[in-house]
């Protein structure tokens, strides 16, 4: 027994040497992820230190208020799918906490994998703009005590961009269609959000056909501006509502791209940019992405209409995420 008991007691110093050994590669292995990422490496590598299986995160996660699938873990961290929807990126500020790891870690791996890199790609708003965007906006409407789009669907929206003679952009106007989904609506909360550098203070909102402008509210820091639209009557649910309004801008620097954001399904969008005859870009094309910190795809050429000097997209049918038209100056 003394013989057994003895190779037992060696066979448990091994094993505990070798989890050290493991833990400190995996610590290894974290810190070096944190630094450089990508975001899936590093949240592999967190929840490998940790030594927590997916379904105890999960449950972790739940303690924390947000719900995400094992297999949505599974995806983040082997790199197939990444956190996108407003629960998602929730999700990855609790695993900050619930992995131990400093505080924006994640977060910022995440803006890094979304920053341009190298010449070719498009210039746009990097993730961690909007993000930040995204946080203002939520305030800004909590100043109005109204939600976003607050008891309405669009069934379509035109809207027609405007990029002056020095490369700016000058404003957007919109024309809409909306169906009340419940009884009283009589207002429409809508978002500008103008190029890096610019002044919404200087903004102007226009309303033009069938609505009133309410009160304004802006953040010099983001260049998010939103507006009250009143409408002359209240909405029983079912009805149908066209206006149309439009924001004057040109107080930014040289205009790359336009980008719409869907939250929801449905409707019919169309988006015109229409160049000044003085500055007219090299080439257009169009874009898609299913968030801000996914990658670009479906990239098509846009041939600029010689009279009017614009090109335009047509989405029959409006998908979440996010659909733009980009042009590359001489």
């Amino acid at each position: 027994m003394r013989h057994a008991t003895e190779h037992a007691d060696v066979a448990a110093v091994t094993d505990v040497a070798a989890v050290a050994d493991v833990a400190a590669v995996a610590t290894g292995e974290l810190e070096s992820a944190l630094r450089g990422g990508p975001f899936h490496v590093a949240l592999r590598a967190a929840i490998a230190a940790r030594g927590l299986p997916l379904q105890r995160v999960q449950h972790h996660l739940t303690r924390h208020g947000v719900k995400v699938g094992v297999t949505s873990l599974s995806y983040w961290q082997q790199g197939a799918r990444r956190p996108q929807r407003p629960e998602s990126l929730r999700a990855v500020r609790a695993l900050e906490e619930i992995l131990q790891l400093p505080d924006e870690s994640l977060i910022r791996l995440l803006a890094r994998d979304d920053e341009p890199s190298g010449p070719e790609r498009p210039a746009g708003r990097s993730y961690r703009s909007v993000m930040e965007a995204s946080g203002v906006l939520e305030r800004l409407l909590a100043e109005l005590e109204v939600p976003l789009h607050g008891g309405v669907h669009t069934v379509g929206h035109h809207e027609r961009v405007r990029i002056g003679a020095g490369r700016e952009l000058l404003g957007r106007e919109s024309q809409q269609i909306v169906r009340a989904h419940k009884d009283g609506v009589d207002r429409y909360v809508a978002v500008h959000h103008g190029d890096p550098g610019c002044a919404p203070e200087r903004m102007a909102v226009r309303a033009l056909e069938n609505c009133r402008r309410g009160r304004v509210r802006w953040d010099r820091d983001t260049g998010v501006l939103v507006a009250e639209l009143l409408f002359d009557t209240r909405l029983r649910s079912g009805d149908t509502h066209l206006f149309r309004y439009g924001f004057d801008d040109g107080t930014a620097g040289v205009c790359t791209e336009y980008v719409r954001d869907f939250r929801s399904t449905g409707g019919q969008y169309a988006l015109q940019v229409r160049f000044d005859e003085r500055a007219l870009p090299l080439r257009c094309h169009r874009f898609s992405q299913h968030s801000a910190a996914a990658p670009r795809g479906g990239r098509q050429n846009l041939a600029l209409s010689g009279l009017h000097r614009s090109v335009h997209l047509v989405e029959p049918r409006v998908r979440t995420g996010i659909v733009g038209i980009g042009w590359d100056w001489e």
